[in-house]
């Protein structure tokens, strides 16, 4: 059995890429939000030097980078599925999006990682296991280095 035309295969599956890779968005940037909330969830908790982890400024600092992150990588999904929603292409943005929500998850995880401590590798915490998926997500739907080679195309096309 046959879907479209003959030939035009490759442009059927390349035609479904945008939508796959916005899953890969949607995916890091829950990823990213799940480290931040468990960081800071610890960080509430825990005690250090007489006061609670997240009492320290360098604990702080890393708490609002992470929120930043997180946030930032939100709005531009949900930018980019209401684009998506309303018969826009945009692809390259897209996979600047992609680019943007796999490095903010791997920033959130390796800092939750900071503030859990030795925490963080005992099988079981979800910091751990999010942060082993983190490399894979870089590469599902296209490598880092294939989404900038289409944005690169985007941008010089002039």
């Amino acid at each position: 059995n046959r879907l479209g035309p003959e030939h035009q295969g490759f442009r059927a599956i390349v035609s479904n890429f945008n939508y796959e890779r916005l899953d890969m968005v949607a995916i890091s940037a829950a990823s990213a939000r799940i480290c931040f909330e468990e960081a800071l969830a610890y960080a509430r908790e825990r005690k250090t030097f007489g006061k609670r982890l997240a009492d320290h400024q360098v604990i702080r600092h890393k708490l609002v980078e992470m929120s930043r992150q997180v946030n930032a990588t939100q709005a531009l999904l949900e930018m980019l599925a209401w684009r998506l929603d309303h018969g826009h292409n945009p692809v390259a943005e897209i996979c600047e999006a992609k680019v943007q929500a796999t490095l903010a998850f791997e920033f959130c995880a390796r800092e939750a990682a900071q503030v859990l401590g030795g925490a963080s590798y005992l099988r079981g915490n979800v910091v751990e296991r999010l942060y082993r998926e983190v490399r894979a997500l870089r590469i599902y739907e296209g490598a880092t280095e294939v989404q900038k080679l289409i944005i690169a195309k985007d941008l010089l096309k002039q």
